[in-house]
C-alpha cells in the first residue's frame, strides 16, 4: 500500500522526515529538494532544456502537461515535448542522444538494454507514466462471424490457422506483451497459429480499415477512435489482462542518468507533479484530453480521448461500463514507483517467446534499468510517498500470480512459449 503524506509532511521539515525513514542522514542531504549537496556539489540541474519523446496517445498526457502546466519551471527545467512518428524512432532517438528522455514502451527500454529489438545500449526507467488504459480491438469481421472474445477466436483461429493477422506497435513493447499473453492465455500460439506484424499507433486504425490486419493491440485513443469509425470493438481492455499493469515509462540512457542526475530528478518530480494534477479531478482530466487532442500532440477528436480517460467505455457491441481500472497517472504515487517486478516481468515475457536468448539474471538486470535512488529523491522534492517494497504481486488473466520471487521458473512455466 503507499502511504499518503499528510500536509505537513509536504513542508520542508516533512521531507526531512520522509528521507530519514529512507535510509538516514546520508539519504536526507541527498534528496532534499534544492537543498544540500547534489551532483558535484550543486542541486542545479545539469540541462535546463531537456528534449522528452513521445508517440501521440493519451498516455503521453503527463509529458504533455508538466510542459503545459509549467511544473517544469518549478524544478528549474524547460521541457521541450517532441512528437515522434513510431517507437522505433524514439528507441533511435534516444540511443544516439537526440532526444535527452522519452515517453515510452517499458519492453522497448529492456529490449534495447539487452540488445534485442535494436541497438544495445545501456538504459534507464525514472519512472512509471502510467497503468491500464490499453486494449485488444478486433475487426468487425469477427463480430460478423459471431467471434467477440477470446474463447470464440481460438475455435476460429483453429479452424483456419495462420489466416489472421494482428498488429502490435514495437517488438518487445508492452502491447505485444498483452497481445501475446492475451491470445495465449486463451490457447493460440501468438508465434504460430496467426501472423503478427508491427504497425505505429496513429496509424492503426487507417490500417484496420484498408484490411493490413484483423486485430490490433494499442494504447488509447485508437481503441476508441476504431469504434467511433465503425471499423471495429474491444475484444478485452488490458486492465483486464492485469489490473494496474505497467505501460509506458519516463525512459532515458544511462549515460543520461549518470551524466546529469540533477536533471533527471527534475524531470521525473515534475512529471510526478503532472500526473498528480491530471488525476486530482474530471475537471483536470478533462482540460487534459483538450489539450492533448490538439494537433501538435495526439491529433484527434477531444470526446475520443475523454471517454476513456473518465472510465467510460463501451465496447462497440452495445454494452457500456463504467471502468475504475481505467488509466491512471498518479493514484497516490502507487503508477510511478519504478518496480523492479514490473520490470523483470517484460524480461520473463521477452524470454517466452524467444526474443532474449539464454538465461539472465532478472533482478539484477532490472536493479540496474530502474533508477530507483533518482525516483525517490524526485519523489521526496515533489512529497509523493513510496511504497512499502520495491516488488509487487498480481494475478493476471489467466490466474497466474507474477511477484517477481522465482523469475526464471515463471518465464518456463508457461504451456504455450517458443521452445
Amino acid at each position: 500500500m503507499i502511504d499518503r503524506p499528510s500536509d505537513n509532511e509536504l513542508s520542508r521539515r516533512g521531507f526531512l522526515r520522509q528521507t530519514l525513514a529512507l535510509g538516514g542522514a546520508a539519504a536526507a542531504s541527498s534528496v532534499m529538494p534544492f537543498s544540500g549537496a547534489w551532483a558535484a556539489g550543486s542541486d542545479a540541474p545539469e540541462k535546463k532544456e531537456v528534449r522528452i519523446g513521445f508517440i501521440p496517445l493519451t498516455d503521453c498526457a503527463s509529458v504533455v502537461m508538466a510542459a503545459v502546466q509549467k511544473f517544469d519551471e518549478k524544478y528549474g527545467i524547460k521541457i521541450i515535448a517532441t512528437k515522434e512518428a513510431s517507437w522505433a524512432s524514439i528507441r533511435d532517438k534516444l540511443v544516439n542522444g537526440e532526444l535527452d528522455a522519452a515517453h515510452v514502451l517499458y519492453g522497448l527500454v529492456y529490449g534495447v538494454h539487452m540488445g534485442i529489438g535494436g541497438p544495445k545500449k545501456d538504459m534507464a526507467v525514472l519512472a512509471t507514466l502510467n497503468n491500464n488504459g490499453q486494449a485488444i480491438t478486433l475487426g468487425n469481421k469477427f463480430r460478423d462471424m459471431g467471434v467477440t472474445d477470446g474463447a470464440a477466436l481460438q475455435k476460429a483461429v483453429a479452424a483456419k490457422p495462420g489466416e489472421y493477422t494482428f498488429a502490435q506497435t514495437f517488438p518487445t513493447g508492452t502491447h505485444a506483451m498483452w497481445l501475446y499473453y492475451w491470445l495465449a492465455a486463451n490457447g493460440i500460439d501468438p508465434m504460430k497459429d496467426v501472423k503478427v506484424i508491427t504497425v505505429p499507433p496513429p496509424q492503426m486504425v487507417a490500417n484496420m480499415r484498408v484490411g493490413n490486419m484483423d486485430g490490433f493491440c494499442v494504447g488509447e485513443p485508437w481503441n476508441n477512435r476504431a469504434i467511433m469509425d465503425k471499423i471495429g470493438f474491444t475484444a478485452v481492455t488490458t486492465q483486464d489482462i492485469w489490473t494496474d499493469h505497467p505501460e509506458k515509462v519516463l525512459g532515458t540512457t544511462a549515460e543520461f542518468a549518470q551524466k546529469n542526475p540533477n536533471t533527471a530528478r527534475a524531470m521525473t518530480a515534475a512529471i510526478l507533479e503532472a500526473g498528480r494534477w491530471i488525476d486530482a479531478s474530471l475537471a483536470n482530466r478533462r482540460k487534459t484530453a483538450e489539450t492533448i487532442a490538439q494537433k501538435s500532440y495526439v491529433n484527434t477528436d477531444m470526446d475520443v480521448i475523454l471517454e476513456r480517460m473518465l472510465g467510460r467505455y463501451q465496447n462497440g457491441l452495445g454494452k457500456s461500463w463504467d471502468d475504475k481500472n481505467h488509466m491512471k497517472f498518479f493514484n497516490d504515487g502507487a503508477v510511478n514507483f519504478p518496480y523492479l517486478s514490473d520490470g523483470m516481468w517484460f524480461l520473463t515475457q521477452h524470454k517466452r517467446w524467444g526474443l532474449l536468448k539464454g538465461e539472465v539474471d532478472y533482478a539484477a538486470v532490472a536493479k540496474s534499468i530502474n533508477r530507483i535512488d533518482i525516483y525517490k529523491q524526485a519523489a521526496a522534492a515533489a512529497g509523493v510517498s513510496l511504497p512499502k517494497s520495491d516488488m509487487r504481486s498480481s494475478k493476471l488473466i489467466d490466474g497466474v500470480v507474477w511477484d517477481g520471487k522465482d523469475a526464471k521458473k515463471y518465464a518456463g512455466s508457461f504451456k504455450i512459449k517458443v521452445a
